[in-house]
């Protein structure tokens, strides 16, 4: 299990790093909010600032909202640490060490910046989706990962039950 919580944690630390460090580039790109770079036809660099939580939630509550998020934010971090020291296998342990580091990440913005450093615009037709960042891309690709586990990842309990394949049959 020792393994596991390790493996997480790098993964953790690795996002928080990535993520850190695209914002801190970003925003020496793009010093100044509302300004974009077209990427390609369907993606743009922006900069943006978001006070709340996804899609701009909650962000007409900017100062007392900041600190909300972020007790919430380290309150999810928290439990998922611990479940992170029962992670039966990698899988898990990435998904978990993902969501910590993206949390963790945004959790760095609201603390020195007041709010969460946005960049990444991908739109279609002239319909964008709400900008983010690479932390958001961790929580989200380790949410992504906690559900195929808990979809296809099977114990050896589970492989064991009647009717499976390579059963003993004497018993019967």
């Amino acid at each position: 299990m020792a393994l596991h919580l390790r493996q997480g944690l790098l993964i953790a630390l690795a996002a928080i790093i990535i993520d850190q460090a695209s914002k801190w580039g970003m925003l020496s790109l793009l010093p100044n909010p509302g300004r974009s770079i077209d990427v390609a036809p369907f993606f743009n660099l922006v900069h943006v600032w978001n006070w709340g939580i996804s899609f701009g939630l909650f962000s007409e509550h900017r100062e007392w909202g900041r600190w909300v998020l972020t007790i919430l934010a380290l309150i999810i971090v928290t439990v998922l640490f611990f479940w992170l020291r029962k992670a039966e296998n990698k899988i898990i342990a990435a998904g978990l060490g993902l969501i910590i580091g993206g949390a963790l990440g945004n959790v760095i913005d609201r603390l020195i910046h007041s709010a969460v450093f946005d960049f990444l615009d991908f739109h279609v037709s002239g319909y964008h989706w709400p900008a983010f960042n690479a932390a958001d891309s961790f929580i989200t690709v380790g949410a992504v990962l906690l559900i195929f586990d808990s979809l296809f990842s099977r114990s050896a309990s589970e492989n064991r039950m009647p009717g499976n394949k390579g059963e003993n049959h004497e018993n019967q």
